[in-house]
C-alpha cells in the first residue's frame, strides 16, 4: 500500500505543478493581450511604474535622436563636400578671369577668388571632426544603446510576468474563502508567485533606471567632446573676413 500511496501523491503533485504552470502562462498571455490592445490597466499598478516609464520615454528619445543624428551628419558631410567643390571651382574661375583683367574689377575678382578657395579648403576641414563624431555616435548606438535595450527587453518581460501574476492573484482573491483550506493554500502559492516575479522585476527596473541615467550622461559627454573641435573650426571660417575684404576693395 505504501508504494501505491507514494505514487498517487507524486502524480497529484505533478498534476498540480503542470496546472500551476499553465495558469501562470494563461495570466501572462492575458497581460500581453491587455497591453497589446491598449486596454486600461489597474491605475495604481500603472502609477507605481511612472518613474520607470519616464526613463523609458527618455531612452526611446535617445535611441531616435542618435539614429536621426547619424543621418543628419551623413547628409551634412555630403553637402559640405559638394559646396566646397562648387566654391573652389568658382574661385578658380574668378582667378582665371582676374589674370586677364587689370582693372578694379579684376582686383575684386582676384581677392574674391582667394577668399573662395580658402573658404572651400577650410570648409573641407570640417569633414574629419564630423567623421569622428559619426563614428563615436555609431559606436555609442551599437554598444551603449544596444546594451541598455537588452536590459529594457528583459525588464519588460519581467514586468509582464509580474503584472500577469497580479491579475492571477486578483482573480484568486475574488473567489477566496478563508475557511476553505485548499483555496487558502492556492492563494498563498499565487501570492508567493507574485513576490518572486516582483523581486525580479524590481531588480531589472533598478538596472534600467541606472543604465538610462548613465546613457544620458555619456551622450552629453560624447557630444560635448565631439563638437568641441567642430566649433573651433566653424569659428575660424573666413565668411566674415570675405565681407571685410569686399569693403576694403570697394573703398
Amino acid at each position: 500500500a505504501g508504494p501505491h500511496r507514494c505514487s498517487r501523491r507524486w502524480t497529484t503533485l505533478r498534476d498540480s505543478s503542470v496546472m500551476a504552470r499553465m495558469q501562470k502562462k494563461f495570466w501572462k498571455t492575458k497581460q500581453v493581450l491587455i497591453k497589446a490592445t491598449g486596454k486600461k490597466e489597474d491605475e495604481y499598478v500603472v502609477a507605481s511604474d511612472a518613474d520607470l516609464d519616464s526613463k523609458l520615454e527618455f531612452f526611446r528619445s535617445v535611441q531616435l535622436t542618435c539614429t536621426e543624428l547619424l543621418k543628419v551628419i551623413e547628409k551634412y558631410q555630403h553637402r559640405i563636400t559638394r559646396l566646397s567643390q562648387e566654391e573652389n571651382e568658382l574661385g578658380l574661375f574668378l582667378r582665371f578671369q582676374a589674370e586677364r583683367d587689370r582693372t578694379k574689377a579684376g582686383n575684386m575678382m582676384e581677392a574674391t577668388s582667394k577668399a573662395l578657395c580658402t573658404s572651400a579648403k577650410q570648409r573641407m576641414a570640417l569633414c574629419p571632426p564630423l567623421q569622428r563624431m559619426y563614428q563615436e555616435v555609431e559606436t555609442f548606438r551599437r554598444r551603449a544603446i544596444a546594451d541598455t535595450l537588452l536590459t529594457v527587453s528583459r525588464m519588460e518581460k519581467a514586468r509582464t510576468e509580474y503584472r500577469g501574476a497580479l491579475l492571477w492573484m486578483k482573480d484568486v482573491s475574488q473567489e477566496l474563502d478563508p475557511d476553505t483550506y485548499k483555496q487558502l493554500e492556492k492563494f498563498r502559492k499565487v501570492q508567493s508567485q507574485v513576490r518572486g516575479t516582483k523581486s525580479q522585476f524590481e531588480k531589472l527596473k533598478n538596472d534600467v533606471c541606472q543604465k538610462v541615467d548613465m546613457l544620458g550622461a555619456s551622450r552629453c559627454n560624447m557630444l560635448s567632446h565631439s563638437l568641441c573641435t567642430y566649433q573651433v573650426l566653424c569659428s575660424s571660417h573666413p565668411v566674415m573676413r570675405l565681407r571685410v575684404t569686399f569693403k576694403l576693395i570697394c573703398c
